[in-house]
């Protein structure tokens, strides 16, 4: 039996004018354009690496 891969759910809060083209490069990597938008991704350590990076414009929902 295949285990299942751990996810996290992730929340765009704040935008992302007048960032950094960096930052904006990491938020479209996660799948998020918009405040509000959401995505859920596989939970890695190179995945927590990129929300470490942008942590304030984006909040973890679930885990």
């Amino acid at each position: 039996m295949a285990k299942a891969a751990k996810t996290v759910t992730i929340e765009q809060y704040s935008s992302a004018i007048r960032r950094p083209a960096a930052q904006k490069k990491v938020l479209a990597g996660l799948g998020l354009a918009r405040i509000g938008n959401k995505a859920t991704l596989v939970d890695t350590p190179e995945t927590r690496g990129m929300i470490a990076k942008v942590a304030h414009m984006v909040r973890v929902v679930g885990e």
